[in-house]
């Protein structure tokens, strides 16, 4: 072979070595950009709405805020959900979004990641999942709270936090808002081989494994995780149903009222929510 072909070659081989080595060691800050968000110093304070509080894990103390279901009688147990925010988020920019499940008659549990906020550690798959098993454990001890309807709700990454949580604790049911498959279809996107991935969070692999109902909402136009993954999901799972919604990926939901119309049926017709959860008030 020419000595120039082989320089050539040698010097593509070079600088993709080069280019993959550097995406190995960025690839953090990539998938959990929400890291650098500004935060305030402390978090709210605690209100008969808002209940902020500390989980401790193997990855760093981190933060969860309780927001207890609307018009709880003395002594009743509600369904709860535990929400996932997605990569770019922080849990303070959601207790309006999860006010839609305070109306259904659930209670709401936020949970941070590692890294995230004003919490403590790394953002990492092991570490999101630890905390996920920690904001289980501790809220199904509270008093108000109906440790047999607990739904795991994730958005975006916050699916595979979702899916990870279903793998360690008996979660009643899995709501996915524009979940992927895994981390590795992004790996090939970017011309790189799967195995140089730290975290994988294989949403496929736990959803084939969950018993539960799966309920999967994706946007038809999404731009950033393509809508066949939801369907491909939808598919896995032994009791999935995929509703395509009229949007892309940060524009989602189109209409508020309507996706948590949509979720309301769904924890319904399984058996997760009942009539008399639904009253209102406080």
């Amino acid at each position: 072979m020419d000595q120039s072909v082989i320089r050539v070659i040698t010097l593509v081989a070079l600088a993709y070595a080069g280019y993959a080595a550097l995406c190995f060691c960025a690839q953090r800050a990539l998938i959990y950009p929400g890291r650098a968000i500004t935060v305030d110093a402390q978090p709210p304070a605690a209100s008969a709405r808002l209940v902020p509080f500390w989980l401790d894990t193997s990855h760093g103390r981190v933060e969860a805020w309780f927001l207890p279901a609307k018009g709880v009688l003395p002594g009743e147990r509600r369904p709860v959900v535990i929400f996932f925010h997605g990569n770019g988020e922080v849990i303070d920019f959601l207790p309006e979004q999860a006010e839609g499940f305070r109306e259904l008659g659930m209670g709401v549990l936020l949970v941070e990641y590692p890294g995230y906020g004003r919490s403590g550690g790394t953002p990492s798959e092991a570490g999101i999942t630890a905390a996920a098993v920690a904001a289980y454990d501790s809220v199904t001890k509270r008093s108000d709270v109906d440790s047999g309807r607990v739904v795991a709700f994730g958005r975006s990454l916050g699916g595979g936090a979702a899916c990870a949580l279903a793998g360690q604790r008996p979660v009643a049911a899995l709501v996915l808002q524009a979940p992927f498959t895994s981390l590795r279809p992004f790996a090939r996107r970017m011309l790189l081989p799967g195995f140089l991935l730290r975290d994988l969070f294989d949403n496929r692999k736990a959803v084939a494994a969950f018993a539960g109902p799966v309920l999967i909402l994706h946007g038809s136009h999404d731009d950033i995780i393509p809508f066949a993954q939801g369907e491909e999901l939808a598919r896995t799972a032994r009791n999935g149903q995929l509703v395509a919604l009229s949007c892309a990926h940060n524009d989602c939901p189109p209409d508020w009222r309507e996706f948590y119309g949509i979720i309301g049926t769904f924890l319904t017709r399984h058996g997760l929510l009942t009539a008399p959860d639904v009253r209102g008030g406080g």
